[in-house]
């Protein structure tokens, strides 16, 4: 992913957190629910989360990890 649009997914988690954990998850995601929730009890909880998981968690990962199946 460039580094243009890690900059625009931060800034408009900046602006409204959800959002930027929208474009980068997914609207169905466990961290899209919780950033969410932090957001309306709080800006600031749902800002901080939000800016964690997009520069800290990779959604590539995630799904490599949950939906593919393991073979011994």
């Amino acid at each position: 992913m460039g580094l243009c649009c890690r900059f625009l997914e931060i800034l408009c988690a900046i602006l409204l957190p959800p959002l930027g954990v929208f474009f980068r998850h997914g609207c169905c995601s466990l961290e899209f629910c919780i950033c969410l929730v932090l957001t309306i009890l709080g800006y600031i909880p749902g800002m901080i989360y939000a800016v964690y998981v997009i520069v800290a968690v990779d959604p590539d990962h995630h799904r490599r990890e949950y939906y593919e199946p393991i073979y011994p």
